[in-house]
């Protein structure tokens, strides 16, 4: 495993600073009351995997906008083909991956935009969790981390799925928060049993972060 090279986190762009402005955190700060706690454990510059619990299709825009620096999530092809979607979310650091992509390929393209000095995404799930927790963690995180040398920034999003969970039609107002803890060092090596007690170590993290006294609705 190299060490993460030293790399500036990419400036926000216009675009990005307006979707942020004038409709992400409106929504977060006054929509659904939302705060952030831990914000002081951010690496403002450098290559980072931002790994976090997954609940509702609020996950990666608050993800994406809240830490002080963008953070970039992959997204379908296919929305990078709609005019102005396509130029919205790649000025937020969407970048595309082609429908049926192998892991491997998603992963190097993960691994790409860590060159290139940015936060990168990750849901450990994998797909929303009805009860909001990390519940069956994937090793992708942990291998993007290993392949990088990026540190890992556990993220908790607290109530997400109780705002706009799976088969929520409309948004519940309930209050949001995300809480940020420590980052964690990649893993020694790219072999199983390494990812796996980063995954581990991650899960424990982010869960103990949702366990905190929670915000109340």
């Amino acid at each position: 495993m190299s060490a993460a090279p030293i790399v500036s986190a990419p400036e926000p762009g216009l675009t990005y600073r307006l979707v942020s402005g004038l409709i992400v955190f409106p929504l977060f700060r006054v929509l659904f009351r939302g705060s952030t706690y831990g914000l002081e454990h951010v690496p403002l510059s450098g290559p980072l995997v931002v790994a976090s619990n997954h609940g509702s299709h609020l996950d990666p825009p608050l993800l994406g906008h809240a830490l002080g620096r963008p953070v970039a999530f992959m997204a379908k092809s296919e929305l990078f083909e709609i005019p102005l979607l396509g130029r919205v979310i790649r000025a937020c650091g969407a970048y595309p991956v082609r429908r049926g992509a192998s892991d491997r390929e998603a992963i190097r393209t993960a691994t790409a935009k860590l060159e290139e000095g940015w936060a990168t995404g990750v849901f450990l799930d994998g797909t929303r969790q009805a009860n909001g927790r990390v519940n069956n963690p994937l090793p992708g995180a942990a291998l993007l981390a290993a392949r990088s040398g990026a540190p890992l920034l556990p993220v908790a999003i607290v109530n997400s799925h109780r705002a706009l969970g799976s088969g929520r039609l409309w948004p519940r107002l309930v209050q949001l928060q995300l809480r940020v803890g420590a980052p964690i060092p990649p893993p020694k090596s790219r072999r199983r049993p390494d990812l796996d007690t980063t995954t581990a170590l991650l899960q424990e993290r982010i869960n103990a972060l949702l366990e905190l006294e929670p915000p109340r609705p």
